[in-house]
């Protein structure tokens, strides 16, 4: 099963997100929103590569013990 076949939670920030309505903003709100949008996206993955590569060591140690 995908976890897009899972049900989201009622409180999920990205789920509230991807349903407000875009018509009320304004060229330089939406401008702000996609840098912001772009930010949060290279969090998530600088944070995957490390999570990946602790994943990767962790594996690599426990193979050689």
């Amino acid at each position: 099963m995908d976890d897009d076949d899972l049900p989201r939670r009622r409180d999920d920030v990205l789920a509230a997100l991807t349903r407000q309505s875009l018509d009320p903003l304004s060229v330089e709100e939406l401008d702000e929103r996609v840098a912001v949008l772009e930010s949060e996206i290279a969090r998530v993955k600088a944070h995957k590569a490390a999570a990946t590569s602790h994943k990767a060591i962790a594996e690599a140690l426990f193979r050689k013990g």
